[in-house]
């Protein structure tokens, strides 16, 4: 069935404002999506109504909590595909989700002279934790170069695979350009060597179908907020057999089974890496975004997507000094671009003056503008509310601006 974009928009309350005295035309989904009445009901209504600790009360407000809350990692396995609930694990965010990673797989597995592959495209969050990984392990972290389209060069990623190769960890699509890698054919050509493979999904599980069963990936990071879901919620998927061998990521209560002085006995998983009181409401929140995503289903999403991509990549190309960066052919709904002779920064701002909100700067990418040779970009970044009249606002102010400069 057609996306009916009328209905979806009433769906978002933030949607319907001014900002500086225009409508909102709201482009920055790549950082965070709006959230629908849905959600923001849930939030309340768990403080209103169910508001108790989970998994430890024998009381009805705490068995009812308890069950919402596990209700969201039975729909979140069936999100992505994986085998079992006892397979996801509550973090923060994309970025406390790889550092779990790192400070658990990696301190355990990573050796001397072990190698970790990432990509020239990834974010701080998937390349800092490795470069400190690597420094007390005395590990080598290697970097995949990209070409100037911003798509990885997987000849180069051949030769870089060898025995010593023991974590691929790659984004799935970039965030800055919008590049969709072929993570299926990376995660095939790392298991050859025994590595294993963690895939950043902040951007793609927003905008693809992400199947971890079908993609065979070890490790899969992501954000609740990316999907209209609440902040501050994160998820890491693993392998069943990969997470029992990890040690805990930290101690406390909920991670434990037996605690003496003499010895702590460790929880199964997934509560063996969510030491402590869990981010309760939001967790039970993100149901009510998942069901969003659901309901209007995956492919019809990405139409819309697709289409609104395809529709501002024509307009904005006409534009004289329009400079997009990041060209991929396969690429989801994200347009990074620069105007001749103009700073990123000033460029937002006007748009903002005319109420769009766009992303400027290096978008925690800075390896990968340094790649391109500029200090950032503008990133005008699409969702499923978005329309082709807002995309019209866009393109008529970029031109605006371009005149400005061109004059």
């Amino acid at each position: 069935m057609p996306i009916n974009l009328e209905d979806i928009r009433s769906l978002f309350p933030i949607l319907h404002q001014e900002v500086n005295g225009k409508p909102l035309v709201y482009l920055d989904n790549a950082a965070t999506t709006q959230k629908p009445q849905a959600v923001l009901d849930a939030l309340s209504n768990y403080y209103e109504l169910d508001n108790s600790n989970i998994h430890r009360g024998a009381h009805t407000l705490a068995d009812r909590a308890t069950r919402y809350y596990e209700k969201t990692r039975t729909l979140i396995k069936e999100y992505i595909n994986a085998k079992e609930e006892a397979e996801i694990i509550f973090t923060k965010g994309t970025t406390e989700s790889i550092n779990l990673v790192a400070a658990t797989f990696g301190r355990k597995f990573i050796t001397k002279g072990d190698e970790i592959l990432i990509s020239t495209m990834e974010h701080h969050a998937n390349i800092v934790p490795w470069q400190m990984l690597c420094e007390e392990k005395e590990a080598i972290l290697k970097i995949i170069p990209i070409n100037d389209s911003g798509e990885i060069l997987m000849e180069e990623f051949d030769k870089l695979l060898n025995e010593n190769t023991k974590l691929v960890s790659i984004v799935h699509v970039s965030n800055a350009l919008g590049t969709i890698n072929p993570v299926k054919e990376i995660i095939q050509k790392a298991h050859r060597f025994g590595a294993k493979v963690l895939l950043d999904g902040a951007q793609s599980t927003s905008h693809l179908d992400v199947n971890v069963q079908d993609l065979d990936c070890d490790f899969l990071a992501f954000s609740a907020h990316k999907l209209f879901g609440p902040t501050g919620l994160g998820i890491l998927y693993g392998k069943r057999n990969i997470l029992e061998s990890m040690p805990p990521y930290q101690g406390g209560g909920e991670m434990i089974k037996e605690v003496t002085f003499a010895k702590t006995t460790y929880n199964d998983i997934p509560f063996k890496f969510e030491a402590g009181t869990p981010n309760i409401a939001d967790v039970i929140a993100f149901q009510k975004a998942l069901e969003f995503i659901n309901d209007l289903g995956k492919s019809d999403i990405k139409k819309q997507e697709d289409d609104l991509l395809s529709y501002a990549t024509d307009l904005l190309g006409e534009i004289k000094g329009f400079i997009p960066i990041g060209t991929a052919k396969d690429k989801v709904s994200v347009i990074s671009f620069n105007l001749n002779g103009m700073h990123p920064f000033d460029v937002g701002m006007m748009l903002d003056a005319n109420g769009i909100a766009v992303r400027t700067g290096h978008h925690c990418t800075q390896p990968l503008m340094q790649r391109f040779g500029i200090e950032g970009t503008v990133r005008a970044s699409f969702s499923v509310y978005n329309t082709k009249s807002e995309i019209d606002v866009l393109v008529a102010a970029v031109a605006k601006i371009a005149k400005i400069k061109n004059k």
